[in-house]
């Protein structure tokens, strides 16, 4: 969906559809999407919230006469006619029949989005009980912004530099999330108010107050705290042959992994995500403990402009 839009809905027994307007590359269109039912779109009328003016009106069966929005007259700014009344000969290959997920865009002739406001729909040939609607949407929604995807947090990363054969931590920086209190052990820690994600977690290792250098790394381990308070490793990532270059390089290597399966969050299940992830399955958990202190639908076109 284009960013810039507004969203008109409407819905009876027998047919509900929408209407997104919207600006995409300077110019200005209307999708008019059919979400449950069918209706044979004659034409469609359009107008801002000032009712001052005269009302722009089509002829005959394309009238929009008697329509109103909240109890109150219309007055339309623009009306244009898509097509006659009647499926003819066509039948439900009409142009302007729209039925269960198909779309109808319409090009307008608008100079910005704040010329619409409200949105009237003509049409025949529909599901409803009566057969034809004269339909008026007011109070557009705005499209929600999507949300950014948060970044999975940590309680605990190691960047080791020397592991025993068994896998576990030898030599190199455990840094907690918060640090302890009261931190008996000169446990390093994120500074106040940091998020633990593993990008601050990595800007912290080298920056001057820990001085901390990624060619030197052969593994970054990962811990959540269980129940008890003990540390368990959720996965780790390993250097490549001959170590990492740079920061760059250690950011894509977590991505990488990253990409592979949905990683830990403070309400992640450690021990789920260590199956799930299966990255160096072989290192033990439990023995981090003892180094605490030291993530089809058919569409139509017309140009009503």
């Amino acid at each position: 969906m284009p960013v810039q839009s507004k969203i008109f809905s409407y819905e009876v027994d027998g047919l509900s559809y929408t209407v997104t307007v919207y600006e995409q590359n300077g110019a200005f269109f209307a999708d008019l999407t059919v979400l449950d039912g069918a209706m044979d779109v004659n034409a469609v009328y359009f107008g801002d919230d000032d009712m001052s003016g005269k009302s722009e009106s089509l002829d005959g069966p394309l009238n929009m006469n008697g329509s109103r929005l909240d109890g109150e007259k219309v007055q339309w700014d623009d009306a244009v006619a898509l097509s006659d009344p009647g499926l003819g000969p066509d039948g439900a290959e009409k142009e302007t029949y729209l039925s269960n997920g198909d779309t109808l865009t319409l090009s307008l002739d608008i100079g910005s989005l704040n010329d619409i406001d409200i949105f009237g729909v003509r049409a025949t040939s529909t599901t409803t009980e009566e057969g034809s609607i004269k339909s008026v949407m007011g109070e557009p929604e705005e499209p929600e912004e999507p949300e950014e995807p948060e970044d999975p947090t940590y309680e605990k990363v190691f960047f080791g530099e020397e592991f025993n054969d068994d896998g576990t931590p030898a030599g190199g920086t455990f840094i907690l999330d918060e640090e302890p209190n009261p931190n008996t052990y000169s446990n390093l820690a994120l500074p106040e108010g940091t998020e633990p994600t593993f990008a601050n977690y990595l800007n912290y290792f080298v920056s001057d107050e820990v001085g901390g250098d990624v060619t030197s790394l052969k593994s970054i381990v990962f811990y959540e705290f269980d129940d008890s308070g003990n540390p368990q490793e959720t996965f780790r990532i390993d250097a490549p042959d001959g170590g990492f270059d740079d920061t760059d390089q250690v950011l894509q290597a977590y991505d990488d992994a990253t990409d592979e399966s949905e990683l830990p969050t403070e309400s992640d299940d450690a021990l789920e995500l260590i199956a799930a992830i299966s990255l160096e399955p072989d290192y033990a958990a439990e023995s981090t403990a003892d180094y605490e202190d030291a993530a089809g639908d058919a569409e139509h076109e017309l140009d009503v402009a």
